[in-house]
């Protein structure tokens, strides 16, 4: 059986973003593996406009191919107002049959570990058939971060995000029978 196709999604887009440096920390972690093809997903770089607001049918036929090519997902989530970003919201709603009997790990981050966000996006990832595992490696920004900025995560992460890993790569394999 080939590898798994794994999306690392980084959800902001904002300038000063926090989520690069988290994705490349999961993509190092996870490559170090060598169970499945990890690719950082930079949701940025689709320049998707507010949904309904533009003709976007360039950009959401490029989002939406990069989605089906992919297995399963790792979202980098950071908390704003104690939910996710608008950008990463907007992502979700451009695509519908690229999500469906796929599974989701969440990275999150924030003031308390982006607790609050990661519980908004289970929500938005079950109505879109998402299967999201269990296993929500939570970063904080009062210790994960120095100065608020430069991400040095806590040897501790690394059992969580080990053990979401191995949730999404089971769950991705099972539910790609489905496809």
């Amino acid at each position: 059986m080939s590898k798994l196709n794994i999306g690392i999604i980084l959800g902001s887009t904002r300038e000063g973003r926090l989520s690069p440096q988290v994705g490349e920390w999961v993509k190092k972690i996870a490559d170090e593996r060598g169970d499945a093809n990890y690719e950082i997903v930079d949701i940025a770089e689709y320049k998707l406009p507010l949904l309904g607001e533009a003709d976007a049918s360039e950009q959401a036929e490029a989002w939406n191919k990069k989605l089906f090519e992919l297995d399963g997902f790792v979202f980098i989530v950071q908390e704003y107002n104690h939910s996710i970003t608008a950008s990463l919201k907007n992502a979700l709603d451009y695509a519908r049959d690229a999500w469906i009997n796929k599974a989701a790990g969440i990275v999150s981050y924030g003031s308390v570990g982006g607790a609050r966000a990661a519980e908004h996006l289970r929500g938005i990832l079950g109505e879109l058939s998402v299967a999201d595992v269990r296993i929500h490696p939570a970063l904080s920004l009062f210790t994960d971060f120095e100065n608020f900025s430069t991400f040095k995560p806590a040897d501790l992460h690394l059992t969580n995000l080990n053990g979401m890993l191995d949730q999404v790569l089971a769950w991705s394999g099972a539910l790609k029978t489905l496809l």
